[in-house]
């Protein structure tokens, strides 16, 4: 891990021990949060992992599987304002919320509506607005076995390649999906 001045300069460099409980495997997204704490999204070793302003490592949050507080290949980390820390849990297609110890807070699977953009294009597609009025948009019975990838890609609302998150001053909540190319927004949890 790399830090680096706003003009490019390399200013630090975090000289991880080769050990697999410390050293990130697969690092896909990092954040560092208003005390200067450094936290990766460990898609390899299916958690979290936060080191000190330094380098130092602290702790691992989570590992693999599809319960609260597991991953399966985070992609993303952001902390808000009040230390709550928010994982994009890329294999399981949801967004979880931990505390600032990595104690499990919340979910969240997706709650997207159709943007003022997609209303415009079924207005003016009768043959796409058409069969679309009278889908079943949110089946009330389990039609794919419980696989968080098969309900996200039939599910519109529901996050499908939850890829990034990122948080504003305001402590809104980003999410980028990467198969259906939106942007959901949510207010703090």
């Amino acid at each position: 891990i790399q830090k680096f001045s706003k003009t490019g300069l390399v200013m630090d460099d975090f000289q991880i021990a080769n050990d697999a409980d410390t050293e990130p495997n697969l690092p896909w997204g990092l954040t560092v949060d208003v005390e200067g704490f450094v936290y990766v999204a460990d898609w390899g070793n299916h958690c979290v992992k936060k080191y000190s302003p330094d380098g130092s490592y602290i702790a691992r949050f989570g590992s693999l599987g599809d319960g609260d507080g597991q991953f399966k290949n985070p992609s993303c980390v952001a902390v808000d304002s009040d230390g709550y820390i928010y994982v994009t849990d890329w294999g399981n297609e949801r967004l979880q919320i931990l505390d600032f110890e990595g104690g499990f807070v919340s979910k969240l699977r997706g709650q997207a509506t159709i943007s003022k953009w997609g209303q415009e294009y079924l207005d003016s597609n009768y043959e796409e607005a058409e069969p679309r009025s009278r889908s079943n948009l949110e089946p009330s019975i389990d039609l794919f076995g419980g696989d968080p990838h098969e309900e996200s890609a039939h599910i519109e609302k529901y996050f499908w390649g939850p890829t990034s998150v990122k948080i504003d001053q305001n402590d809104n909540v980003y999410v980028t999906e990467s198969n259906r190319h939106r942007v959901q927004i949510y207010n703090k949890v």
